[in-house]
């Protein structure tokens, strides 16, 4: 099964080199068409675009004129280290063994607004462009527009060489819709994660985040291949719940301890 994750708006900056290996994001050529739209855009029009403060758009400005294909480990890291936010705080990808990340080099995918389809080694530079942007190109009014079914065409091809049909969905509804899922040639499943507490369940936006890295990290080194086995995750208090579960919806609860008194 290949496993889809988000990027992160949280980055690493810091070199923090898990191994000597490294690749090259597949779609690179395309990337490099976003990134002169992107290099042009003004601190203003980034704010505006991306509702976010000015020094926050001056900072991505800056990382704009940056940006270029001529990647090397010298002016980039690797994509699984340079996103750090909640999920990627589950995922751990710092505990990985040798074997452990060239696993997950072929059975990790993570989305991107920029790079389009990444593996965790593929080599990036800092950067801030999240799926839903409305960013202007010759292709349409969006990043969906831009990017079309070109990541689904390389998603179907990463599939067929691990000779699987099975897509673990721990990506978020903004960047799963950039692959147009009725277009997957793939069965999709789709964890869930309810916090419980008082008798009310719910998802907490941090929570959720945070268990996608844990079921990533339990199907990536627990080598899972088959989807019933995904129902025994139980990290963090965490629990499969049949009755509330729909098919390939599958979702995971855990209760919430009372407020103290």
């Amino acid at each position: 099964m290949l496993v889809l994750l988000s990027p992160a708006k949280r980055l690493n900056t810091e070199r923090l080199p898990l191994t000597d290996v490294f690749s090259l994001p597949a779609l690179l050529p395309e990337s490099a068409r976003l990134m002169k739209t992107t290099r042009n855009l003004s601190q203003r029009a980034i704010a505006e675009l991306m509702h976010i403060s000015p020094d926050l758009a001056k900072l991505n400005a800056g990382r704009y004129k940056e940006l270029t294909t001529d990647l090397s480990p010298q002016n980039a890291r690797h994509a699984v280290t340079t996103f750090s936010g909640d999920a990627y705080l589950g995922l751990d990808i710092g505990s990985f063994a040798e074997d452990d990340l060239l696993w997950a080099q072929d059975h990790l995918a993570i989305l991107s607004g920029l790079y389009g389809l990444l593996r965790p080694l593929d080599l990036i530079q800092p950067h801030r462009l999240e799926m839903g942007t409305r960013l202007k190109t010759r292709r349409g009014r969006s990043l969906y527009d831009f990017w079309g079914d070109r990541i689904n065409k390389l998603l179907a091809e990463r599939m067929a060489a691990l000779g699987t049909d099975v897509i673990v969905n721990l990506a978020s509804k903004e960047y799963f819709k950039g692959l147009g899922p009725k277009a997957l040639d793939a069965r999709v499943i789709t964890p869930t994660f309810l916090e419980t507490k008082g008798g009310e369940s719910r998802v907490l936006s941090m929570f959720a985040k945070q268990a996608r890295g844990m079921m990533t990290r339990y199907i990536l080194l627990n080598r899972i291949a088959e989807p019933e086995q995904l129902k025994d995750f139980d990290a963090a208090g965490y629990g499969f719940r049949p009755g509330l579960s729909d098919g390939d919806e599958l979702v995971f609860e855990r209760q919430q301890p009372p407020p103290k008194r």
